[in-house]
């Protein structure tokens, strides 16, 4: 069953929170966040992308950026920018954005259920990334940011988390620049800490939402630090920090494709083409045009959006095949457009739905030439592929709102 254990965070003191949050340090890149934490010496992007602090230098995972991130953290702790709290807690954090909200708890998980897989996978990663975040980790002596987590929705939890928070002050609430709301509540009575841990070991299994390169690199540093300490007991290098939201709280919004050329095709050619591989064409017109229901796409290209609608014969009856990005992949992508990695093929990005299909009109016009809108995956489809063990397709999942960064750190 799952581990859950209370900590003692380091984070920002109440009046600081706001001008520390920033989001996760993987979804920007380097000019991105010098522009971020541009006039704002709070920003945990001087933290988590240290290398903004830094003269640009060809290799962005020089050891000096490490020790510039932990510098920082000594730095804000000095000056009273960071708190460490005096006793382990947990802590209910709530996120807001555009009228929705979700709620979880913030702790310590086991790096065994990790090698377990009681927190179980959906995700490859790659080893340049997790290279980085292991020496990250293991400099700052510290998981900087939390994984992001889930589980199927438990009432008792439920009850226990809204009866806890009702008239209660928050430790922060503030929304940021990026119009999400970050509440915090500090729970340091140690009845209800033990109530919680012990609801949590009752959930058969967690999930990973989003960080697999966190969870992995976290996980390696514990092990790390379990050679160099061979009588380990219970050591906090033996657990790693995350955020663990109720399934029902989360949305999985849709991760969009634009490819830089048509293969050589014309237009006419290219929809001819579509229509073979077993998907029946639409022209939709000029306006924006979403697909509302799986096995549909839509597309844009050369001002007009199309609907595609798969065909049975080219819908899979395993769970990966009938995922949407795969049917995409394996009868438009890979065998039209021949993009057979869309992991590392340069003709091909990825965009995010939270930015809408506007931004799939405005990239097609710019620097590519056709945009892709998938329907978005299901809770209930991420966590079933993850309990028969499988791996989705690369870039199959986005979610919003992101965990706001600089919030919680875990010393080792």
């Amino acid at each position: 069953m799952a581990v859950v254990k209370p900590f003692k965070a380091v984070r920002p003191a109440k009046d600081r929170a706001d001008k520390v949050v920033a989001l996760p340090y993987d979804v920007m890149n380097r000019k991105e966040a010098v522009q971020m934490a541009a006039g704002n010496p709070c920003s945990f992007l001087h933290i988590s992308r240290a290398e903004i602090d830094l003269p640009e230098m060809k290799d962005p995972y020089d050891k000096s950026v490490y020790e510039k991130a932990k510098q920082n953290i000594e730095e804000n702790l000095d000056s009273g920018v960071f708190i460490e709290e005096e006793r382990p807690a947990l802590y209910i954090y709530r996120q807001q954005m555009n009228g929705r909200h979700q709620t979880g708890i913030v702790g310590c998980v086991s790096i065994d259920d990790y090698e377990n897989n009681i927190i179980k996978k959906h995700e490859f990663t790659r080893v340049e990334k997790e290279i980085d975040r292991i020496n990250h980790f293991d400099v700052c002596n510290a998981n900087t940011e939390p994984v992001f987590l889930t589980y199927r929705d438990n009432l008792k939890i439920r009850t226990l988390i809204e009866g806890y928070i009702q008239g209660r002050e928050p430790e922060y609430d503030f929304v940021s620049r990026d119009g999400v709301g970050h509440t915090l509540w500090v729970i340091d009575d140690n009845d209800l800490i033990k109530s919680l841990c012990g609801l949590f070991d009752q959930v058969p299994d967690f999930y990973i939402a989003d960080g697999h390169h966190r969870s992995a690199s976290a996980c390696k540093v514990g092990e790390l630090r379990r050679e160099q300490h061979p009588d380990y007991t219970g050591e906090e290098f033996n657990f790693f920090m995350a955020v663990i939201f109720p399934d029902k709280d989360l949305r999985i919004y849709d991760y969009n494709r634009v490819v830089k050329d048509l293969a050589g095709y014309t237009k006419e050619a290219f929809l001819q083409k579509i229509a073979e591989a077993g998907f029946t064409v639409t022209d939709e017109g000029s306006m924006p045009y979403r697909p509302d229901a799986i096995h549909e796409f839509s597309m844009y290209l050369e001002g007009h959006w199309y609907k595609l609608v798969c065909e049975e014969r080219i819908i899979p009856d395993d769970l990966i095949g009938a995922l949407d990005v795969s049917i995409l992949q394996q009868n438009l992508l890979a065998p039209i457009l021949k993009i057979e990695d869309p992991r590392i093929d340069q003709r091909i990005d990825f965009v995010g739905g939270i930015r809408g299909l506007k931004e799939l009109e405005r990239r097609a016009t710019l620097d590519m030439k056709v945009a892709f809108a998938v329907y978005p995956v299901s809770m209930e489809e991420l966590m079933n592929i993850a309990d028969h063990g499988e791996i989705m397709p690369p870039k199959s999942t986005w979610f919003e709102p992101k965990i706001g960064s600089g919030l919680f750190m875990h010393r080792l």
